[in-house]
């Protein structure tokens, strides 16, 4: 299973499936990391979080525990 935390800046990638429960799974759905959605890794900090990544013509913020619950194909 490949992560959103495992890309390297400059890659783009597609979420294949959200892990995770209730609110904190509500909460990455309302950023619009939903199935099927294109992410381009932007940047990462250097101790790797926050990751910086463009979703749908934003640029969007995510620790990396929100990261390992995204994974992507």
């Amino acid at each position: 299973m490949k992560t959103l935390r495992s890309v390297k800046p400059g890659d783009t990638v597609v979420v294949k499936k959200l892990h995770g429960a209730g609110a904190t799974r509500r909460r990455i759905m309302d950023m619009g990391l939903t199935r099927g959605t294109e992410v381009y890794v932007r940047k990462v900090a250097p101790l790797g979080d926050p990751v910086e990544v463009n979703v749908r013509s934003y640029e969007l913020s995510l620790r990396k525990a929100d990261c390992e619950m995204i994974e992507v194909e």
